[in-house]
Formats: C-alpha cells, structure tokens, sequence
C-alpha cells in the first residue's frame, strides 16, 4: 500500500504565497508521474500541474504563478504559488501513479487526503 500525505495549506492574502508539499510512502518501486489537482466548492476536480519524465506541465489559469517540482529521492512533490488570487481558493490534492514492484511494470493510482488552501483578505 502507498500513502500521499499533503501538508502547507492554509488561509493567505491575496497576492500572498504558499508551499505545498505531497509525500508518498510505502510500497514504492518507482514513481513516474505526480501531480497537483484542485477542488473547489461546487466544481469538479480539475489539473492544476503535473511532472513526470517527460516533463512538467502547468494549466493556464496559473502558468506564471505556481511551480510544480519534485524530490525524487524523498517521493516528494512541492507545488509552489505565488501571486494567489482568491479563485485558487480550493481542496488541493495530490496524486501519484506508482509502480510497486520492480517485476511488474504496472502502476496504481493513488490521491492524498487533500489540503484546504483559502485565499481571502
């Protein structure tokens, strides 16, 4: 079993940045693609970045403004905003595909608890 556990959410001025971080654990062979996905109240679930070996990508609403990066020796993903307006106000969740077994190259999906990320004045 593997675990993705969020934390650096929180209540921010516009303008204002935060860091967050997603750290996977457990049966780790390997961990091709990680990403940040975002809910908020009353919308479905949409990409906000991901990373994998052929690169990262960010959607349009916050090219510019967040980072996505990744500590491959720690399965560690960090997506850092900046410039927060208050529409990221939103759940952030990670999410990783992974693969467990250095015999089989098939990969699980999993999702973290999430993170509340507040963007108000």
């Amino acid at each position: 079993q593997v675990q993705l556990v969020e934390s650096g959410g929180g209540l921010v001025q516009p303008g204002g940045s935060l860091r967050l971080s997603c750290a996977a654990s457990g049966s780790i062979f390997s961990i091709n693609h990680m990403a940040w996905y975002r809910q908020a109240p009353g919308k479905e679930r949409e990409l906000v970045a991901s990373s994998s070996s052929g690169g990262s990508t960010t959607d349009d609403s916050v090219k510019g403004r967040f980072i996505i990066s990744r500590d491959n020796a720690k399965n560690t993903v960090y997506l850092q905003m900046n410039s927060l307006k208050p529409e990221d106000t939103a759940v952030y969740y990670c999410y990783a595909r992974v693969r467990t077994s250095s015999t089989y190259t098939r990969e699980y999906q999993y999702w973290g608890q999430g993170t509340q990320v507040t963007v108000s004045s």
